[in-house]
């Protein structure tokens, strides 16, 4: 089964220039990606994200729409 999840994602270069993303699938899951650039990076991140949700099973989700002043 084929399911599509949204999880908000940190990225960041560190001093030398690599880039290191990372998302909590769960509070207690969480998924690293790494890359030479920003998007292999991120897309190291998918990689990671799909392989734990394999292992610890995709959390349920709740849509909540907010008024921002």
């Amino acid at each position: 089964m084929e399911r599509e999840i949204t999880i908000p994602f940190l990225v960041e270069q560190d001093e030398n220039g690599a880039w290191a993303a990372q998302a909590a699938l769960t509070p207690n899951a969480f998924a690293n990606g790494q890359g030479d650039t920003r998007e292999e990076a991120i897309e190291d991140l998918k990689s990671a994200i799909a392989l734990l949700a394999e292992e610890v099973g995709i959390p349920e989700q709740l849509v909540v729409t907010v008024n921002v002043p």
